[in-house]
């Protein structure tokens, strides 16, 4: 059985699956709709699956706890999933982590050159922070891109460390 993983950024840009299997499509399809409808999820959390045959894990990161449960009853919902692994991270509550999260929102989206990334509504650059430390997910349309925001981010102070997960044009 082949295994697909897709991560949040995927599911906020476009669909390229591996598989020509019409109901694989339409799993990935469904879970993702799922997924990307869940009214709470927003710019500080991460969001993946991966399909294995009719079980769907799901992986991530999430600031609020009733995310990770409405992630997994909503995929639950689907005909065509048997089981749901749910294997996404709750993030500690942290005031520290909550003013930089702010702050890194600023300094990424509220920069004129990155500015076009903040239109959508769901955003395409994923901002993760854990403990001071930050991983930003998701797809950027070109290297100089990728490299501005990982300046920005790192210029953002009482960050610790940034692990830039980012993606270029997919």
């Amino acid at each position: 059985m082949i295994k697909y993983i897709f991560a949040m950024a995927v599911l906020t840009t476009g669909m390229a699956f591996a598989t020509s299997d019409p109901a694989m499509v339409g799993i990935h399809k469904e879970v993702r709709h799922e997924l990307v409808m869940l009214p709470y999820l927003g710019v500080f959390d991460n969001l993946a699956y991966r399909i294995d045959g009719n079980v769907v894990t799901l992986v991530g990161q999430v600031t609020r706890p009733t995310l990770k449960a409405d992630a997994e009853r909503a995929v639950k919902r689907i005909e065509a999933v048997d089981r749901v692994d749910n294997q996404i991270e709750v993030l500690p509550v942290s005031q520290h982590d909550d003013r930089l999260r702010r702050s890194l929102y600023r300094a990424i989206y509220g920069y004129t050159p990155l500015n076009r990334y903040a239109m959508p509504v769901l955003k395409p650059i994923r901002i993760v922070v854990k403990n001071g430390n930050v991983t930003l997910e998701g797809v950027v349309d070109s290297q100089s891109d990728k490299s501005m925001v990982n300046i920005r981010a790192n210029g953002v102070h009482g960050v610790f460390s940034v692990t830039n997960n980012l993606r270029v044009g997919e």
